[in-house]
């Protein structure tokens, strides 16, 4: 049987994809108001920082991450509990934000800060409007958190990864996913619109997490 939070995570997250389609059926963009946007825009909202984790770009997206969280947080919930996963998945979520916030501010302060406008490409619009449009939604970064949790407490746990042929140690597997990610982050390639540093902060708050519940505990059988 899954296990308690990991169950309600997927299905909340589901329901608010399947509600996004529904307000957008009706003309709202349920993503504009619970996305997680650049915190100078005028529609950004500190309670982003949390809901933004639960709306997603579309069914792959979705899929990805709630296939994640089944298949590698229910194994950490078991092992935690559920309070603590719970407050793992939280935190590392916002925290993901949050870097992804600081990332964005020093994107605004290098190239934009001295324009009043933005040419998109297909149109020049107005800087407070450009920065309407910075906006964060998924929960990939708490996802990223939880592949880094599992690796930390199963380093050597075996999982077979398509396309390799052959199976990859969970160790490896969190640390090649990590640099994949670094180094998309700093590609900065204008099409992609993945929000690669998001990813790393959701780790970054883990492997804070992590280390501070292991000092904590002094080194339990829950590490």
């Amino acid at each position: 049987m899954m296990p308690t939070i990991t169950k309600n995570l997927i299905i909340i997250n589901v329901l608010f994809f399947f509600g996004g389609i529904v307000a957008n059926s009706y003309g709202i963009d349920l993503a504009d108001y619970l996305g997680l946007h650049f915190f100078m825009a005028e529609n950004f909202n500190a309670v982003q920082l949390f809901s933004y984790m639960f709306m997603h770009g579309g069914f792959t997206h979705l899929f990805f991450n709630m296939f994640a969280v089944w298949m590698f947080g229910r194994i950490l919930e078991q092992v935690w509990g559920p309070k603590r996963f719970l407050l793992y998945y939280i935190l590392c979520g916002v925290g993901a934000g949050i870097i992804q916030e600081v990332v964005q501010l020093i994107q605004y302060e290098t190239q934009l800060s001295a324009y009043d406008s933005v040419n998109t490409g297909t149109a020049i619009i107005p800087m407070s409007e450009y920065l309407n449009m910075m906006t964060t939604v998924g929960a990939s970064g708490a996802v990223y958190a939880i592949l880094l949790a599992f690796g930390m407490t199963f380093p050597n746990q075996q999982l077979f990864i398509f396309p390799l042929p052959i199976p990859i140690k969970a160790k490896y597997f969190v640390m090649g996913y990590a640099l994949i990610e670094l180094y998309s982050g700093f590609a900065n390639n204008p099409n992609d619109n993945v929000a690669h540093f998001a990813h790393l902060g959701g780790m970054i708050f883990g492997f804070i997490l992590i280390t501070y519940w292991k000092k904590k505990n002094n080194g339990t059988h829950h590490f």
